[in-house]
């Protein structure tokens, strides 16, 4: 019985206080402005009010690219919609999932356009499987414009706020020092190009999304899109 509700508490939100959720110095000025504006103390109400109906909401660390991927770190920048809504799935970062966790289809795609164009081979399964981890503390900022959903239902919380602390982030790191590539895949995330100015060195590389249903159209298909090599050169000539 204790032992379910361990695992239940590392697979879904118990607290709708951010000092429980822990970003990299870097980003604490940030999250600090939004959670203290009317904004944000109107998303911190609304899922305190979740969670006391009951609701299970995912993931247990909505911050969790934020506290592995500091400011001054992120060389590329890979946006998401919302977290994965299956239980057990989501662990705080775009498009990943805990090790041990059967992939998602748009995952899939993901490792089969890397090996196509890198020849990088599928990571081992179970342990880091899905898991995105060490692309996150290697500078790759996986985020989601949405931080949290409730089981079973996709988007639910979206338009409740995140999408202001998200497009902070975006903006900041858009507006920092160095070039850094922006991963855009599908029509939510490059309706945030606008956020990314044109005049500092960036790369700006979209696409289709990597779900099946998008993987393969025309005229933009995420399979073939060679995004992964075209991202490895980029930072090769920044010396990053």
């Amino acid at each position: 019985m204790l032992e379910n509700m361990h695992a239940e508490a590392a697979t879904q939100l118990r607290s709708a206080n951010p000092d429980d959720w822990p970003v990299a110095p870097g980003w604490q000025a940030l999250t600090a402005g939004f959670f203290a504006s009317a904004e944000g103390r109107s998303l911190l109400d609304f899922l305190r009010q979740r969670l006391q109906a009951g609701a299970v909401l995912f993931p247990p660390e909505p911050l969790r690219a934020l506290a592995l991927t500091p400011p001054e770190a992120v060389r590329v920048l890979i946006l998401g919609q919302d977290p994965y809504h299956g239980r057990g799935q989501a662990e705080g970062l775009a498009f990943s999932v805990a090790p041990g966790v059967r992939l998602p289809p748009s995952l899939q795609n993901i490792f089969k356009e890397m090996r196509r164009d890198l020849g990088t081979p599928f990571p081992p399964f179970p342990d880091p499987g899905g898991s995105l981890v060490q692309w996150a503390t290697n500078g790759v900022l996986l985020l989601n414009t949405c931080l949290t959903v409730e089981e079973g239902q996709a988007a639910s919380h979206s338009g409740r706020g995140w999408e202001r602390l998200t497009d902070a982030v975006i903006r900041h790191v858009a507006e920092g020092a160095r070039p850094v590539v922006f991963m855009l895949w599908g029509n939510h995330a490059q309706t945030k190009r606008a956020l990314i100015p044109a005049d500092r060195g960036h790369l700006v590389l979209t696409s289709n999304h990597p779900s099946p249903l998008s993987a393969l159209r025309p005229p933009a298909p995420f399979i073939g899109n060679g995004h992964f090599g075209q991202a490895r050169a980029f930072r090769e000539r920044q010396g990053a």
